[in-house]
């Protein structure tokens, strides 16, 4: 049986159309998977330069605490909302919002709107000055006692602490400093307890990141 030319060449127009639809789909594919995947690497970046940002917050919180018990060893025995520091820490409290509304849950007021969130904005972090690679930041601290006060003349107050060492500087080996030499030892001092910085920071693309540092002196 014999072919008519005109039918084999709307069969090889056919194919061609298919093919080229077949290809014009495989193009639009790869061109979403590269721009799906540049956005992925764009956005990483934007969360590593935030969460490098919240370091930088972080060391400032740790010298401020610093600062205060060098100033008086019985400085951070009491709240000090201005300075976004309390003294004693809430189980219920939930630092990034993330939790289902229906627990009974503390939030921190980092953005200066609860009204929509469900549970009680009780505490007010603190936002150092500047800009840190376009990132701002904000941070709270909280003292992981059950109670505000001092511990050392109160026993009912419980307190997390290091445990103490055979030596002095036993407690502080491994132990890193906020900037380049320096010592955050307090002279003549006991191991002070344990204090929970939590940072958030926002950067672009509406990117948040947060960070929680465990310290003491």
């Amino acid at each position: 049986m014999k072919t008519h030319p005109s039918s084999q060449r709307g069969l090889a127009l056919l194919y061609a159309l298919l093919a080229m639809a077949a290809l014009s789909l495989a193009a639009v594919a790869l061109v979403q998977s590269i721009g799906g995947g540049a956005a992925v690497i764009g956005n990483l970046g934007f969360k590593q330069d935030a969460t490098a940002a919240a370091d930088s917050i972080t060391q400032q919180a740790i010298a401020a605490l610093y600062d205060r018990l060098r100033a008086n060893a019985n400085g951070l025995d009491v709240d000090i909302p201005a300075a976004g520091y309390y003294a004693s820490a809430n189980d219920l409290v939930d630092v990034t919002g993330g939790q289902l509304g229906g627990f009974a849950r503390s939030l921190v007021s980092w953005q200066n709107a609860c009204n929509n969130l469900a549970g009680n904005c009780v505490y007010t972090p603190f936002a150092p000055g500047g800009a840190v690679n376009g990132n701002t930041g904000k941070y709270v601290v909280f003292r992981m006692c059950d109670a505000a006060g001092d511990p050392s003349s109160n026993s009912t107050i419980q307190c997390a602490a290091p445990l103490t060492a055979a030596s002095s500087s036993g407690m502080y080996r491994g132990a890193v400093g906020v900037g380049a030499g320096s010592s955050l030892r307090i002279p003549d001092a006991s191991a002070s307890p344990y204090y929970r910085i939590v940072v958030r920071v926002a950067g672009a693309r509406d990117t948040v990141s947060f960070t929680e540092t465990i310290v003491h002196f």
